[in-house]
């Protein structure tokens, strides 16, 4: 056996979007970091949907980013289309969506990688922690190797124990083929870490020549592109876009799939795993939507380099006969010939709950957890934890406290928040449903509300954080003129506000209250504006937003009051809940399993009553008396 013997400060394990992101935060804050994989081909790879963003997807990015991340970068980097979610609704659910150059995101990614100061990437396979008293002290690669560390961070995606399956075929691999992680589990096992086996699936991927577009909508980019990235110069990146195309599933799509359900292995019981609700397979939709006469299909390309298109709508694991004739029998697929099957992919992971809200593990001190391996699933859910993990990782070895987002300050805070404290049977997805306090989280102020915690941490540099004041105090003095900027009720006003479609004025009105108007907008004002100022956009779409919508913006900023009340008051960690008189045995057990960080976590665990919550108000309360007098 070997006989190496390595010492760092940190042990990542998995290089996909979690792992990259923990990787590149505990490096930039100094630590000696090294991430292991089973292929460095598999660095920051896009296994499934060839994009980044979306709906609720896309704030998380911008998150990302905003705390010092690497994610938006790297797409505004390698995109080849980029488009703006629900423009036509209201700024709290505007989401980017930019589709990807696969195998230049990939490149891209592990460059940033290779050339970050105290990274460094090994190939090879992790198969064994070393934990010592309930502390995490190394790990071991299957060839032997110890790296002793102060830290570790699991991040191994759908790879551990994968298995791929469609119809009767069964391959023990990772996704696209690549070798799986097949020795961490037990040990993970051995150190009282719980597993669960989920399942995702993944369409085929057919030849562009084979493809009839004639027959399909096309879908283009938007005409001004706006980046992901805080950082990246919106010039920089207008460019030329590929076109995706839009088609539809028929009933002669469902009547194949119908007829050969009993050969899928989601229904004759040959996966084990429980799969998305919100990402369902062609056959899963075809079953539980039953009235849908038809369901969309995009077609995307997955790089420029390649002539491989994803088939967004229609992942499976029925056989690849089935296959064949289910994709032919689409609009434009008449004659598509498949270059990879689909399949659907196995794979263990854990129960998040056996986390702390930092992502280390409750039992075992200096051993955190992120992304897929955690029970969510997509690539910006895993970067947002993985950014996380890093970041306490670090912060836990120079002895700091642990860097915690909560639900009104972050997507990532109810990302993280839903993964440790709810219980969660199926692969976790973010949606903007989930998020209480859109309207104050949206993806357009993500700098404005993070950037500052970034830089605090040592993640934003001095001239990011500069740049990010300046642009709050330009913010708040436009907002202050146009608040006491009046305009007269002349004919030539009226005569503007016609033309807009707005009603005129009986007497003078401040600009702020003419932006307040549904139809009107700070730039439709420009013309009755002269003492206007010259401002980035970045700034006059701020200040748009936070004058139209003040109202509500007020009120839910109350909201969040109400709920930091709950946040504070923190649950002891040294406390007994037997102890507890008058709490109900369901919740006495909830509270112990989950052991929640506050009394406002406490309350959103499923089986925790109100009158719970009363009761355990009632005895903190008790006890700080007590031990005040004594």
């Amino acid at each position: 056996m070997s006989k190496v013997e390595e010492f760092v400060d940190v042990v990542v394990v998995g290089a996909g979007h979690a792992g990259c992101e923990a990787a590149l935060a505990c490096a930039r804050l100094g630590m000696k970091t090294v991430i292991f994989t089973v292929s460095i081909d598999s660095i920051a790879l896009m296994p499934c949907n060839p994009n980044i963003g979306g709906s609720s997807k896309g704030h998380l990015v911008r998150e990302v980013d905003a705390l010092g991340g690497e994610m938006g970068k790297n797409i505004d980097k390698t995109f080849i289309q980029s488009k703006m979610l629900n423009r036509s609704k209201g700024p709290a659910v505007h989401s980017l969506r930019a589709q990807a150059d696969k195998a230049d995101y990939s490149r891209s990614m592990r460059r940033v990688l290779e050339q970050t100061e105290n990274l460094m990437i090994k190939q090879m396979e992790v198969a064994e922690l070393i934990v010592e008293d309930h502390i995490l002290t190394g790990i071991k690669t299957i060839s032997g190797a110890v790296y002793h560390c102060k830290a570790a961070i699991l991040c191994m995606g759908t790879y551990l124990k994968a298995r791929c399956i469609y119809g009767d075929v069964s391959t023990y691999t990772g996704p696209n083929g690549l070798q799986a992680a097949n020795h961490l589990s037990d040990s993970l096992i051995r150190n009282g870490i719980q597993i669960y086996r989920y399942k995702t699936g993944t369409p085929a991927r057919i030849a562009k020549k084979s493809i009839d577009f004639t027959k399909m909508e096309e879908q283009k980019g938007d005409e001004t592109i706006v980046p992901f990235s805080f950082t990246t110069d919106p010039q920089s990146i207008q460019k030329e876009q590929v076109s995706c195309w839009l088609t539809y599933t028929n009933e002669k799509t469902h009547e194949i799939i119908r007829e050969n359900i009993d050969r899928s292995p989601l229904f004759s019981g040959k996966i084990e795993g429980t799969g998305p609700r919100y990402c369902p397979s062609i056959e899963d939709k075809v079953v539980r939507f039953s009235d849908k006469a038809r369901h969309q299909v995009f077609i995307e390309p997955e790089g420029i380099h390649t002539d491989e298109m994803y088939i967004g709508g229609m992942s499976s694991s029925l056989p690849e006969d089935v296959q064949i004739r289910m994709y032919r029998s689409v609009p434009g697929l008449e004659h598509a010939q498949i270059v990879r099957n689909a399949y659907a992919i196995e794979y263990d992971c854990i129960d998040a709950r056996q986390l702390k809200l930092s992502l280390e593990f409750k039992e075992i001190s200096g051993l955190f957890s992120a992304g897929q391996f955690n029970g969510s699933s997509g690539y910006e859910e895993a970067a947002a934890q993985g950014i996380i993990a890093g970041i306490n990782a670090a912060r836990k070895i120079k002895g700091q406290e642990p860097f915690l987002l909560d639900r009104s300050e972050a997507y990532i805070g109810v990302l993280i928040d839903d993964l440790v404290t709810k219980e969660n049977h199926e692969p976790y997805r973010m949606m903007t449903s989930r998020a209480e306090y859109r309207l104050l989280l949206r993806q357009d102020n993500a700098d404005l509300r993070l950037t500052k915690k970034g830089h605090e941490i040592g993640l934003i540099d001095d001239y990011r954080y500069q740049k990010l004041l300046r642009k709050e105090k330009e913010i708040e003095q436009e907002i202050h003129r146009l608040e006491k900027t009046y305009i007269g009720a002349g004919s030539r006003i009226q005569d503007f506000l016609s033309s807009l479609g707005s009603f005129g004025l009986k007497s003078s009105a401040t600009l702020a209250e003419l932006i307040r108007r549904p139809e009107l907008s700070y730039d439709l004002l420009a013309d009755i504006d002269p003492e206007r100022p010259a401002l980035p956009k970045e700034v006059t779409d701020q200040v748009n937003i936070l004058i139209k919508y003040d109202g509500y913006l007020q009120r839910q900023l109350k909201q969040v009051e109400q709920f930091r009340k709950l946040e504070k008051r923190s649950i002891p960690e040294t406390i007994n809940y037997d102890e507890v008189p008058s709490l109900r045995i369901e919740a006495r057990q909830k509270l112990k399993q989950y052991q929640p960080a506050s009394i406002g976590q406490a309350s959103r665990i499923a089986g925790v009553s109100p009158a719970d919550v009363s009761v355990l108000l009632v005895y903190l309360e008790k006890e700080r008396q007590r031990k005040k007098h004594e």
